[in-house]
Order: structure tokens, then sequence, then C-alpha cells
């Protein structure tokens, strides 16, 4: 085996925008506020490099200042760049403190880029025999590549990393030496780097000029074997493409030396890199990173290459304090908890622990015990409580143990009989307290545990606090599981589950196989914990303004979710199985008329193969097609939507991937999601992950069924009534959003059109064709309908162009003419922009808010995205309010009037029923009430009803 050293030099920017991007639609944001995706993806790139690697050398290169040389050879080089997103202006210091607490090399020189600083390194270190491996995501240091010298692409959105060596870059360039990616660059130009090549050469005119001429030079010197445009545009721009050829070309004699020493891979400085990440709250990181640097063991591992030579001799462990723990299981101070006998307090570098903190947690059995416990309980006015049990499955799992808390340090846990019996009868003496309505009852994510409880005939009563949703209001775009909250808003670390029961898979454990003194201290903590973030986040939900949306909506939702997902709803699996059949016969067929059109068989559901028969082989779309960083056409669907009117066979490849998609993803899977106790489908509804307010299905994601499409439409066919008894009422909002944005900005043209009950399209067709109602035709309404709904995304000329069949042109017409008609529409967006930039925020009819940090970016694309969520996110939110006001007041009604009907589902702007047969005629006109009357704005809600034996046929 060789023993060639290897260096491995990351490209940081590159890397760092490259993170920064992959999170652009779901950002990692901090309690702070800070958005860390730029450090996260970064660090992932360089954790990832370093565990797969096990480099011996590893330095890091960054651009200081631009480069001097080529903006004096071309002033506006790199012109047209964007600002740099301040979120990655605030990263560059913290990663460079990692990196220098990891003891690696940072390269940078003022006046030149970290591509130059490489190339220098790379050809250095390759004349000392090593091997170097360029990390970065970016084609232009293909030209550097060499025996010796490889690009290192990391890995990214479900891709392996790419190792190119010579032969990938003469194959994905279509050249004879790496050298001329240069002319290949030079000849093409870089929008990005405001290169400016030759005028209308791209990428594969620039592969053809290759192969014939070999560089720029022999191509201007060619001239005359050129025909038509091309020869004009080429010799005309001559001076131009020699200079791209310079600003192309990566400097290899800048002021850096390599030395093998000083890039040697070395053992971390674990104490500060672990403060950066407690700042910064990478706590998964950081976890990581004390496994893998934190003791001699993890470290050998790391940094032995593969030859088996160590890197480092340094092998100091942290040392930790033995731990003088003492039993608190014989005390018992039901009344006072005795200070004298808890744990001794040690101190911890970072988060507090169970074994470094104060705590007094017991265990309760017995009569006497439990008899002072109960009296205890039922006088306090605020307690923490959670239900340890058998599994995550609500329905059908066992309670094993309930943990109790109100002071924070103390708790108690109740170990329940495995005898369902006993358990039942023990549960009962828990009765009064759930079911006092004075006592408020604290958890987090407080649906499960009510599910758990309901389990056993309680139903818990009285004021609640979920932690879980407080923080969600508090900071919609972080994390809001147990472990993150406490050890950002507690500086304390939670013992983990895996720690009592393993790891999932098919050893782990149950928590019936846990002992008691272990899962007591679990239980105990989780109760503890939750009860003091519980006094940390009521304040907030105060100042936030948000106490009100917490108090009078999401908490009473918790109870109603509850009873929808224990309802659960009947599917007929039959009729899944006879569609699966009949599913597969037209994805089989519609395979072999794919292949019929290419000219032969290949996977479709290779993106590579896909790409090369679509644009090398059909030449769909022309010369331009986008490509991925792996050097693939980009086949996405949204690729593809806007080729779907070029080629039959882009529709047909559309029209088969929906199929492929419904079939793995319901019709064959809803059958497995059938619980075997009820016979019925049981999703989980959640309330805290859309920021917009909105809630999430899942396990099975019945929001994401597609209605658009006959195929997807039938699937609801499946959802039927619970027997013949019953009937499915389904309950739709008619063009809520549209309502709400017509009343949010008081556009008195879109509130007569709904005052008046006509149809808002046809409306607003014939104002923006300046027709008459009556000869609106069927195209003018369905082109101003896309604007209607497209106008609330910020939909442009471009976007509108490619969901009709309007031009570019005429759509950038009807748009001007949309806002003509509704000229406060257009008021009204710009204000909601501008009260976003100046309080960073924007809020629901009900004071939901959306906290928008990159309102006021400097970088347009940035910038851009916020700006649409600052006009979107109150109308979706309000949407989402208002629905979830209607769903409190009907479940309300159906169970203090004892209706033997029930809510069932929620799907976007749509409740789903199953109404007893005795009961049709009552119910509809209740629900649409409810629903109609749920917040009163000045354009009425419209509710349209529908009834059936299956979903369908409902809606």
């Amino acid at each position: 085996m060789s023993t060639q050293k290897r260096l491995f030099l990351l490209d940081a920017y590159a890397l760092i925008f490259r993170g920064y991007y992959a999170f652009i639609k779901n950002p990692r944001i901090n309690s702070k506020g800070m958005d860390t995706s730029a450090i996260m993806g970064f660090m992932n790139a360089l954790m990832d490099v370093i565990k797969r690697e096990k480099p011996d050398h590893l330095a890091v290169a960054f651009d200081k200042g631009g480069s001097v040389f080529r903006n004096e050879l071309f002033p506006t080089y790199k012109a047209n760049r964007d600002e740099t997103p301040e979120a990655i202006k605030i990263a560059v210091p913290y990663i460079q403190e990692l990196l220098k607490a990891m003891q690696i090399p940072i390269m940078e020189k003022a006046g030149f880029e970290a591509d130059d600083l490489i190339g220098t390194l790379a050809k250095q270190a390759e004349k000392e025999g090593f091997q170097v491996f360029m990390v970065t995501p970016d084609k232009d240091f293909a030209q550097l590549v060499s025996e010796n010298i490889f690009m290192y692409k990391p890995a990214r959105m479900g891709n392996d990393i790419e190792i190119w060596g010579i032969p990938e870059v003469l194959e994905k360039f279509e050249i004879e030496h790496p050298l001329q990616v240069i002319d290949f660059l030079g000849m093409k130009g870089d929008a990005v780097d405001n290169i400016p090549g030759f005028p209308g050469v791209g990428d594969v005119t620039a592969k053809k000029l290759l192969k014939e001429f070999g560089s720029i030079e022999n191509l201007l010197a060619n001239t005359d074997k050129l025909k038509g445009a091309i020869k004009q545009k080429i010799e005309d721009n001559a001076a131009q493409g020699l200079l791209s050829k310079k600003l192309a070309t990566i400097l290899l004699d800048c002021p850096v030396t390599f030395d093998a020493a000083d890039f040697e891979l070395s053992k971390p400085d674990v104490e500060k890199t672990d403060a950066i990440f407690q700042e910064l709250e990478f706590r998964q990181m950081k976890a990581q990173f004390d496994k893998w640097f934190g003791t001699g063991k993890e470290y050998d591992e790391i940094s032995t290459n593969g030859n088996g030579d160590v890197n480092s001799n340094d092998k100091n462990q942290i040392q930790k304090k033995p731990s003088s723990k003492k039993s608190n299981e014989d005390q018992f101070d039901l009344f006072g908890f005795s200070d004298d006998d808890s744990d001794e307090v040690r101190t911890n570098s970072f988060y507090a622990t169970l074994e470094t903190t104060e705590h007094f947690y017991q265990s309760v059995q017995g009569d006497l015990p439990m008899k002072l416990l109960m009296q205890n309980l039922m006088n306090q006015t605020s307690v923490c409580f959670d239900t340890e049990t058998t599994g995550i499955d609500a329905l059908n799992a066992e309670l094993v143990g309930l943990a109790l808390s109100w002071e924070k340090g103390k708790a108690f846990y109740v170990p329940f009989p495995e005898n369902q019996e006993e358990a039942q009868q023990l549960m009962e003496k828990f009765r009064p307290f759930f079911e006092n309505e004075t006592i408020e009852k604290i958890g987090q994510n407080l649906k499960y545990d009510l599910k758990i409880l309901a389990n056993y005939g309680i139903a818990v009563k009285g004021k609640l606090f979920d932690t879980m949703i407080a923080h969600y209001l508090i900071n919609p775009d972080m994390r809001h599981n147990m472990d993150v909250l406490s050890e950002t808003y507690l500086k304390y670390s939670p013992k983990s589950i895996e720690t009592l029961i393993g790891k999932k898979g098919k050893n782990q454990k149950s928590m019936r196989d846990v002992n008691l003194e272990d899962i007591k201290e679990y239980a105990a903590e989780d109760a503890d914990i939750t009860f003091q973030l519980k006094e940390v986040f009521s304040p907030i939900l105060d100042k936030a303004e948000t106490k009100k949306l917490f108090d009078e909506i999401e908490i009473p939702l918790i109870p109603v979710l509850a009873a929808m997902e224990s309802e659960g709803i009947r599917l007929d699996v039959d009729f899944l199985k006879k569609m699966s059949v009949d599913m597969q016969k037209d994805i089989t067929n519609f395979e072999q008329k794919i292949y019929e059109t290419a000219g032969e068989k290949f996977n479709l559901a290779s993106p590579k193969q896909l790409g090369d028969i679509l644009f090398d082989k059909l030449k769909i779309g022309g010369a331009k097609q986008k490509k991925t960083k792996t050097g693939q056409y980009a086949t996405g669907e949204e690729v593809l939507s806007y080729l779907v009117n070029e080629h039959q066979i882009v529709k047909d490849i559309l029209e088969w991937r929906q199929m492929v998609k419904l079939q793995s993803t319901y019709i064959d899977a809803l059958p497995n999601q059938v619980d075997s106790k009820t016979q019925r489908v049981h999703t989980d509804y959640m309330q805290t992950v859309a920021a917009t307010g909105r809630l999430s299905s899942n396990n099975p994601n019945l929001q994401n069924i597609p209605i658009r499409t006959e195929r997807g439409r039938l699937i609801r066919k499946a959802f039927i009534a619970r027997d013949e008894n019953y009937t499915l009422v389904s309950a739709d909002y008619s063009q809520i959003e549209l309502r709400i944005i017509a009343a949010l900005s008081g556009e008195e043209n879109m509130i007569k059109a709904f005052q008046n009950n006509e149809d808002i399209h046809k409306s607003t067709a014939a104002k923006v064709f300046n027709v008459p109602l009556e000869e609106v035709t069927k195209e003018q309404r369905s082109n101003a309908k896309t604007v209607n709904f497209g106008i609330i995304y910020g939909v442009s000329a471009f976007g509108l162009s490619n969901q009709t069949n309007l031009s570019r042109k005429e759509s950038a017409e009807l748009i001007d003419a949309y806002y003509a008609t509704y000229p406060k529409l257009k008021a009204y967006m710009a204000h909601q922009v501008d009260f976003a930039r100046e309080n960073g925020y924007v809020q629901t009819v009900l004071g939901r808010r959306r906290y928008l940090k990159d309102i006021n970016s400097a970088n347009a694309m940035v910038r851009s995205g916020a700006e649409r969520n600052a006009v979107n996110a109150p109308i979706q939110g309000s949407a989402a309010d208002i629905i979830k006001i209607a769903m409190i007041n009907i479940h309300q009604k159906l169970t203090s009037e004892n209706w033997q009907s029930k809510m069932l589902l929620q799907v976007h702007d749509e409740l789903v029923f199953d109404v007893h047969n005795s009961e049709l005629e009552k119910i509809q006109p209740m629900i649409k009430y409810e629903m109609e009357n749920a917040f009163k704005l000045n354009v009425p809600l419209d509710v349209e009803l529908g009834m059936g034996r299956n979903w369908l046929e409902a809606h």
C-alpha cells in the first residue's frame, strides 16, 4: 500500500456559500436570532473530509480583499456579484476562530484569491511528493489537476463526493489536457465573475472550438476556418478572449509557502471549540466533535491514516471529576425535600448535567407515600407532568411511569405496574389532579400525554402550558425539542434516552426494561426541566405579545388535535390494492412509450441517464441547459415543467414520475399505516413545524395528496365513512387567502366582488381585460385566477408566463393591469415590506409573528425572499389562525352537546367529518356557521359543503 502523504486544501468561501444556500429554504437560526447556516454548512463539509479521508495535512484558504492582479487587468472583474449575505459576513470570524481552535492553518494574503493560494500551495506540495486534494465545488480548479493533484467535490443533496483526476477532467470538459480548462473558461466567460469571454460562445461551442483548435491562441490564428456570425464575433473580440483567459488562469506564484510541519493535522483544543459551539448552539456538532476529539480512543480513529500512521502524538484526554453522588432513594420528604441530602454540586465547563447539578428526585410507591404525594399535589397551582411509556405510538403505548414537578430541582416519579388493571387503579388516584380545573398542567408536547391519559379514561382539564408550542411562537424558525431548549435557555444538558434504552433498532430496549433508579432520574429530570422552561418562556410570550394567541388558539387546539388523531379515519384497503395493480400497468405502459420516443431503454430514475437522453440526444430546450454541481444535467420538476410544451417525452416523464410517487407514497404505503387495533389511519398533526402557523400532517401526510390530477384525486376515494350509518362531510373555505388579502389591503374593488358573491376570478378578468363580465372567456378567467393566487406569492412575469399560455411581455402587461385594477393591493404589499423592514417581523390578524431577519439584507436574492414572506406570511398565517378557531369552536360544540359525529381531518382550508346519518341535516348549518363566523373580516368568509360515502365524493 502506498505511503504517499496527502494534503487537503479547502476553498473556504466556496464551501461557506455552498453551505449557506443549502439551508436557504430552512435556515439554521439559534435562540439569539443569528443565522448560523453558513457556519454549519462549512463545518459539516470540513468534518466530513476529516472523518472520511483521515488526512495527514490540511489547510483552509480564504480570499482577502479580492484579486489585485485581475482588477488591474479588468476593473469590472466580479462587478456583477451581489453583496455578500450578512449571515456569511457574520460566519467568517466564527469559522476562523474554530479553525484556530482546531489548529488548522488559515491561508490568506491581501490581494490574492483563495484559488491562487490553493494553486500555488498545491504545486509546491506536489513537488515535495504529496498527493493534493483541492476541496471545492468550483470547476475552475480543474485546470490544476495533474497526476498528483485532484479536485475533491464534497457530498451534497444525496450525491456522494466526486474526485476528479485527469481522466475525469478530460471527460467532463471534452479536452485533451487539463490546462485547456483555462481556454474553455476564457472562451465561454463566467457571468458570476464577470469574465466576458467571446459573445455567443457557451459550453457546447467552446468544447467544439477546443476540439478543433486546442487553444484560444490557435483559434485566433485560424479564424479563416470559421464561418458566419461566430467568425465575426471571435475576430471582433480577440483581445477580450485573450483577456478572459488571463482572468481565468489560477496563479501559481503567490507569496505563500508550503511547510509540511505547519500543515500537519493535529489535535484540536477541544475546550476552545466547545466554547464556540456552545455560543452558536451547535449541540449535535459539539457532541460529535467531543466524541471524535475529546478522548484518546476516538482521536486515534480520526487521526490514523489508511496506512496506520498516527498524525499526532497529542493524546491528552479531558479529565472529569469522579462522581461523589449520594443515593437519595432512602430519603423521603414530600413536604420540603432535604437539601442536605441532595447531590453534591460540581461544575462543568459548559452545560450542567444531572451529575453536576443539585437535585432531589424521589420515586413514590406504596399507599402512604402516594397519599402524601396526592395531598401535596392537590395544593399546587401549577404542576409539570410527563408520562413515560413503552413507545411513541400513543394509541398503543402503555404507561410505565408518571413524573411530576412544581419546583426547580425537585420532582417525583411514580412507576406504573405492567398489569393494566393495576395500572388503571393507580391512575384513578391521579384523576382528581388531572380533572382539577384550578391546577395548571405544564408539559412538553402535551398532545402526546393527553392521548396516553385518554387510553386510561382520563380527560385533562384546567389551564395547559406546552413549552414546545410556547417556544414555537417565540422563535418559530428554531428547533423545539426539549434537549435543544434546555441547553439553549437553561444551559443544561438532559440525560439522553439512548443511555437508558440504547439506539434505535432491533436491540433497543423498552422503558419497562430500565431499572427504577435510572428511569426515575431520567423522567423526573424531564419534568423538572420542562417546569423550568415554562418559567423562562412565560414572560417572553408576554413580551412578544403572543400570549393571547398561545392561550386562545394554540393551547385550546391541543385537545382538539388529540381527539382527531385518536379518532382516525377508515381506509378502503381493497380499493387501494386494486388501484395499485392498475397504476402499475399504467406505469409500465408509460415506460414503454418513453423508451420508444427516446429510441432506447434507459434508467428513468437516473437523472444522469435522463439528462443525456433529453438534452444530448433529443436536444430539447436548446444548447444552454442547466447542469448540477456534479456536471450532469438538472432534470428536476422545476426544470422539466418549463420544457413541458417542447416535447411529448417531457410530458410523459412528468406523468410517469407522478404515478410512481403516488404509488410509493400513498397507494402502497397507506394500507401499511392502518392501525391493527382500530383498523383506521391516524395521522399526527404538528403545530410547531410551519412558520406560517399552518398545521403539518405526518404518518401519513394527508396534506400532500395531490388534488389537481385525476389519479391524485382518486386516492381520496380510499378514505371512507365509519360504516353504513355514517357519511363523510367536507367543509372547505372558498378562496380564503384572497378574501383575507382583500380585507387586509382594504381593496374596494375586490371587497365589493366578494360582498356581491361574484366569481372573483371572472370579476378580476373583466376588470384587467376591460371586457363586460358576461363576455369573459374561459382562458381569460384562468389567467386571472393564476394572477389572483400568484400575486400573494410574488409571481413574476417570467413565472406567470410559465404557468399560462401568455408570453413574458403579455404576462408583464397582465400584472401591470392587475395592480392598476387593485391599486390598494399593491400599496398594502409595499406597506407590509416597509413594516417588516422597520420592525423585523410581520403578523397575522391574531398577532402571530413571522420574524424576517433578512428583510434588510444587502443581498438581493436573500432580501427578495424575505420580502415575499412579508406579504405572504400574514395571509397564510391568518388563514391558519381562522381555521384553528373554527376547529376549537366546532370541537367544543361536538363535545358539550354530545354529538355522535366526529371531526376527523384538517387539510389546508378543509375540514372532514364522520357524520352520523341522523345528524346530517342538523350538523351542516352548524359547521358552516362556525367556520364562516370564526373571525370577522370586512369580507364575508364562505364555506362550501359536500358529503359522500368517501372523501372524493364529499369534496
